[in-house]
């Protein structure tokens, strides 16, 4: 029960300290994007590639975005990794995709990249892509030192409570922080069944 109890504890604390200008400020840059018709290409990997797909759904649904990620195409996913490098799979998906300024990238990470230490390297392609694009970059992560986080224009960061779970509690609260944006009253186009 120790675990448990210290878990939600910490879940308590993040929702606590979290900021909530941050999020209200990506609900905004989400309303300016729709108005303007730009499209929404979300991007992670592992947990976070699973909760782009989740989160694609609800934007367009319930907002009428028009969001895709490339996750949900495993077959060119694993072409491009198979025959260019998993460095390069976000970046060259953003090129056929023909992005452009008025559309966005929304990142889930936990770590958001890291250049130096060579991880998430593929994410940190996508945001150079988009820079050469003059797309806006978002993102939901779990480090404010990583280089989403850096880079990014409108970045949620994720308090740390518990090094230790820091990839649990990031990517659950990419779920809370999406979710919130979807049922965002500026953003909310549809209502939910339930």
């Amino acid at each position: 029960m120790q675990h448990v109890n210290s878990f939600f504890s910490q879940v308590s604390e993040i929702a606590e300290q979290i900021d909530r200008n941050h999020i209200e400020a990506l609900a905004g840059e989400l309303l300016e994007l729709r108005e303007r018709g730009g499209r929404l290409f979300l991007l992670g990997v592992g947990g976070s590639a699973a909760n782009c797909s989740h989160a694609v759904n609800d934007f367009r649904k319930l907002c009428g975005i028009d969001a895709s990620t490339p996750v949900d195409n495993v077959a060119e996913l694993t072409a491009r990794t198979n025959d260019e490098g998993w460095d390069t799979v976000f970046s060259e998906w953003l090129k056929v995709s023909q992005a452009k300024e008025a559309d966005a990238i929304l990142i889930f990470s936990v770590g958001g990249g890291d250049a130096e230490k060579s991880v998430s390297v593929n994410l940190i392609r996508a945001i150079e892509e988009a820079r050469v694009r003059s797309m806006k970059v978002f993102g939901v992560v779990g480090r404010s030192e990583g280089y989403t986080a850096q880079n990014g224009d409108c970045v949620v960061v994720i308090p740390t409570i518990d090094s230790g779970l820091v990839t649990p509690h990031s990517e659950a609260f990419q779920a809370v922080v999406w979710h919130c944006l979807v049922s965002h009253p500026v953003l909310q186009t549809t209502a939910t069944k339930w």
